[in-house]
């Protein structure tokens, strides 16, 4: 029986049939894997903020985008295995399909001892260079070096779920994290409230539940059939399935780091208000994510459908997959960032150890969910756009796109705007400005690219 004809209940059939409801299908598993893997760190943040003190909530929650630019790089390459596999699964290209598996393995597993390395050696002195207080900076070191143990086995769920998805399975994913993420919480509760291991044991924690949602993956793509199944022993890299990663994933992770390095930049700028801001920003900001988390699900289903389709010739599908999908996310973005913000004092509040600097921070966290969060329905459209567009094989131009509206403009806002009135109201303006110039650039890129291609059919 071929990889085509069988119908696994775990996969969706992207090429025919309604989109509206195969895309919700795909996006909601997906949602809720973020979803839960936003909890479970929310876990983290909570069991510090509210038994450890302020400064282990500062130093858990301000590494965010410091790991997050030390990672992008890889996150882009898994990028590039979603839209190769997804692609050659269009077009039927099954051979492919299983040098891509298994070259998807590898570079996984590389990546990741690469970044534990590194990340281990140069966490302490990037922090510095962030200007992290003297009474977080200690605290936020010992965190990354443990967090960054468990990078080979980020790296291995996230091209591994990256496999599964180009299938349109988003479901055992969701179970992988699941399952890790309930142990994460156990753990949290054993390390840092039972033997009192603190931010040591919510490092701990993280990392060893990382090792738990990878080796399930593995187990589940060990278990396929046919061309996506995973075979130990045909492990190895392939140049061409490489070459064709890299074009995709090289230019979407050079993206993301740079966009990462702004926001670093960006947290630096926030440091330098105090460790009241700094636990305030760190809480908004785990809030904000399951904000985003929901919305950037549409980024991915945009991706993998317009893969898929243009792989298998269904260029009419295309713009209707791109539509619909900007429908689903501003709709998200603007009904979930409204009620965040209304809820907000509260939902800040559990993130912070009662006392009297609670309301402080509350206020301080207040202020960048109101210029952020409110508005990530801005962002959406951006990022929801740049799917479409790697789904068809650009990667480049949205680059340099994203690069130039939402980091070089970021960048030349902290260095030029923000110091006329130096306050955090006008520092976290420059998210909505900037995701409003890039969203502009990146629907026009799509109407040319899209012409351009269909014109030669």
């Amino acid at each position: 029986m071929s990889f085509m004809t069988k119908k696994e209940q775990h996969t969706i059939d992207m090429c025919s049939g309604s989109l509206p409801g195969k895309i919700l299908l795909f996006a909601l598993p997906l949602a809720a894997s973020r979803l839960l893997q936003l909890l479970f760190n929310a876990a983290d943040i909570v069991v510090v903020g509210k038994f450890v003190g302020k400064e282990a909530l500062a130093a858990v929650g301000s590494n965010t985008a410091l790991i997050n630019l030390l990672i992008s790089i890889f996150v882009g390459l898994s990028i590039g295995t979603n839209v190769t596999l997804a692609r050659d699964i269009g077009a039927k290209q099954m051979d492919a399909v299983r040098r891509g598996v298994h070259t998807s393995v590898c570079l996984a597993l590389f990546s990741g001892v690469v970044l534990m390395v590194f990340g281990m050696c140069v966490a302490p002195q990037l922090l510095r260079w962030m200007d992290s207080p003297d009474d977080v900076i200690d605290l936020a070191s010992l965190y990354l070096r443990i967090y960054f143990l468990g990078m080979p086995a980020t790296m291995t769920y996230n091209f591994g779920g990256a496999v599964l998805s180009a299938q349109g399975d988003t479901r055992r994913p969701l179970y992988a994290l699941f399952l890790a993420g309930v142990a994460n919480v156990a753990m949290n509760l054993l390390f840092v409230i039972g033997m009192g291991l603190g931010v040591a044991g919510v490092g701990f924690a993280t990392a060893i539940s990382q090792y738990i949602s990878a080796g399930l993956v593995l187990w589940f793509l060990a278990q396929e059939q046919d061309a996506i199944r995973l075979d130990f022993r045909q492990l190895r890299m392939d140049p061409e399935i490489v070459r064709r990663i890299f074009r995709v994933g090289l230019p979407a992770g050079f993206q993301g780091m740079v966009f990462e390095l702004s926001n670093v930049v960006i947290q630096s700028t926030v440091n330098t208000f105090g460790s009241t801001m700094m636990s305030g920003t760190a809480a908004s900001q785990n809030i904000e994510g399951f904000v985003f988390a929901m919305i950037n699900t549409f980024y991915q289903a945009a991706m993998t459908f317009t893969s898929q389709n243009y792989g298998a010739g269904k260029y009419e599908r295309v713009d209707k997959v791109t539509v619909y999908c900007q429908i689903f996310t501003v709709a998200t973005g603007l009904i979930l960032g409204n009620l965040m913000f209304y809820f907000g004092h509260d939902l800040i509040a559990i993130y912070v150890q009662p006392g009297p600097e609670q309301e402080a921070v509350i206020q301080a966290g207040l202020i960048r969910m109101g210029h952020v969060g409110r508005l990530y329905a801005l962002c959406g459209i951006m990022d929801t756009m740049v799917g479409s567009l790697r789904g068809l094989g650009c990667s480049v131009v949205p680059m340099l796109g994203s690069l130039v509206g939402s980091c070089l403009l970021r960048l030349v806002w902290v260095y030029t705007i923000f110091p006329r009135n130096p306050t955090p109201e006008t520092l976290f303006l420059s998210y909505p400005v900037t995701w409003i110039v890039t969203a502009v650039f990146q629907i026009g890129v799509y109407l040319f690219i899209r012409k351009s291609i269909f014109e030669k059919v």
